[in-house]
């Protein structure tokens, strides 16, 4: 049976429209001298930085955890520090939130010639090849140095996700094991490496082999084809869970248990969470 194709992104400019400009209105009013918000008014965009990081977590948090309201929610949040950026460049005369939109959708079309113009592909690799290509053209890269490709991740990416993509580009040139047994061994050897590390009193080198052996479990990840930082979130979330379960179950601080105690009640969370 024929599928009916159905367009995912709303284009109703008449429900759009009105509710963006309602938002670009209340942030302008909080950042009105006369009657504004305080707090609104003594942001840079230097401190509103941090901000974009949380709200942009919270949100990937939200549409991971599937809940709705809870993405709409977070969506609206990370959106607020758009225009919020925008306004503030505005009233600095450097650029509006007119200029932001018209700069993405120049290069959405731009990195996309074979929907917006007359390139062919056959499957996604020469997608991301196109793009990669084109993104280097923009931004005036011409070397063909592996080295200033890694650079890039390493300077604007979480360490965990530039891990991750620097392991994944290295690998496209041929840096790369023959097997998964040999990420193994690596991992062996830079365990031990680590472990004699912290047999000494040097700090800095104690943290660059950890670095190393973070950097080999993030390629037994990919070799593995799992996503390491969506597997420490998990964990993390887990961890999290756990200490709420074992906290239902008391009366007392958990600082008033023995080690054997917070083990026992550890486990007894684990196996609540599991049934339920």
């Amino acid at each position: 049976m024929e599928q009916k194709h159905q367009t995912p992104i709303e284009t109703d400019s008449t429900a759009i429209l009105p509710a963006l400009k309602s938002l670009i209105d209340v942030v302008a009013k909080l950042r009105d001298p006369d009657g504004g918000c305080p707090w609104d008014l003594a942001q840079t965009p230097a401190s509103l930085t941090p901000y974009i990081v949380e709200e942009a977590y919270e949100a990937v948090h939200a549409i991971r955890s599937g809940d709705r309201v809870a993405i709409v929610s977070e969506l609206g949040d990370l959106l607020l520090q758009v225009v919020l950026q925008s306004q503030l460049a505005s009233e600095a005369g450097d650029f509006t939130l007119a200029d932001v939109a018209q700069s993405i959708s120049e290069k959405l079309i731009r990195r996309h010639p074979h929907v917006f113009g007359d390139v062919r592909v056959t499957d996604i690799a020469e997608v991301r090849a196109n793009w990669e290509e084109i993104k280097a053209t923009e931004k005036g890269r011409t070397s063909e140095l592996l080295s200033d490709k890694l650079s890039n991740y390493t300077e604007k990416l979480p360490p965990l996700t530039a891990a991750m993509k620097i392991s994944n580009r290295a690998a496209t040139v041929g840096f790369e094991w023959e097997s998964i047994d040999g990420v193994w061994e690596k991992f062996a050897e830079e365990l031990g490496e680590f472990k004699a590390a912290l047999a000494t009193e040097d700090t800095a080198h104690q943290e660059s082999e950890l670095g190393d052996l973070l950097f080999t479990i993030v390629n037994l990840g990919r070799w593995c084809r799992l996503d390491p930082d969506r597997g420490l979130s998990g964990t993390n979330q887990r961890f999290v869970d756990r200490i709420q379960q074992m906290e239902r179950q008391i009366e007392r601080p958990l600082t008033d248990y023995s080690i054997a105690e917070l083990e026992v009640l550890w486990q007894q969370a684990k196996r609540k969470i599991a049934e339920d």
